[in-house]
């Protein structure tokens, strides 16, 4: 019934989900153990061996966000058209869900260890054509400087900014990587990130806090506590409930990059 939630995220789909299994309930804490940096010694043959203790600190994700749907179809509705109309109830319940869970994620951006030269709500950086992809070559030095590996880096970006590259890319792109921008809706690989499109990247209105990192950085654990059937007391009527639960933390702070932007022009 939920089984296309997780791959209908976005955000949800950039955080690793190593401790998913872990969930107990809505209130529940996973622990997440870190381990320091190892140390490398030079050896000789007279070198004796002494291994040292992992040693690292210990942090908590909650699950501290809940949310439920309830809906009820009356039985005046037809033999015929009732299963339709559950059915699309309970994927229009899915989507919300989806949703509730990628707007939390997204508000994560204020944990981003990474902001360096990426503007911020003092100073934005102005984004548009002529300059959206110098930004994504900054996003990728900064990672760099912070030894992120390069392997499964993303980005996530609102709808203008996915205008202004596809605008900037003519002229400066060959022919067969403009066409799987166009035919893609750039959701695709490009300059060594992993781009995908959402209308969920935070912002109030004028500033976003546009993300880019490795899966490293955020881990995310969601579960469908419950989903049941039932007739409501009151009224001749078929109801289903549900209950989501799900949290995330920003684990490694330097895997995640936020840049500060407005919309600018576009060439």
């Amino acid at each position: 019934m939920f089984s296309t939630l997780d791959k209908a995220l976005v955000y949800g789909n950039i955080c690793n989900r190593d401790y998913e299994g872990e969930i107990r309930g809505g209130g529940s804490v996973v622990k997440i153990n870190e381990i320091a940096e190892i140390t490398v010694s030079d050896y000789t043959s007279t070198v004796s061996i002494s291994p040292s203790e992992l040693t690292g600190g210990q942090k908590e994700l909650r699950i501290d966000q809940q949310k439920y749907f309830a809906f009820q179809v009356d039985d005046i509705d037809n033999a015929q058209s009732k299963p339709k109309v559950m059915d699309e109830a309970m994927r229009k319940a899915a989507y919300a869900l989806r949703d509730a869970a990628d707007q939390y994620i997204a508000g994560l951006y204020t944990e981003a260890g990474v902001k360096s030269n990426l503007g911020t709500s003092a100073s934005e950086i102005t984004l548009g054509s002529t300059n959206a992809f110098k930004y994504m070559g900054q996003i990728q030095k900064e990672l760099d400087e912070k030894n992120v590996p390069r392997a499964g880096r993303w980005m996530i970006i609102p709808p203008w900014l996915h205008l202004s590259l596809v605008i900037a890319s003519y002229g400066t792109l060959s022919n067969q990587l403009q066409d799987k921008i166009v035919k893609e809706g750039f959701i695709g690989h490009m300059f060594g990130l992993d781009l995908y499109v959402s209308n969920n990247v935070s912002s109030d209105g004028t500033e976003y806090r546009i993300l880019a990192g490795t899966r490293d950085a955020i881990s995310f654990v969601s579960q469908i506590m419950k989903v049941e059937a039932f007739r409501p007391e009151s009224t001749f009527a078929d109801a289903v409930k549900g209950l989501y639960v799900y949290g995330a933390k920003v684990v490694r702070p330097n895997a995640l990059a936020c840049l500060t932007a407005t919309v600018g022009d576009n060439a």
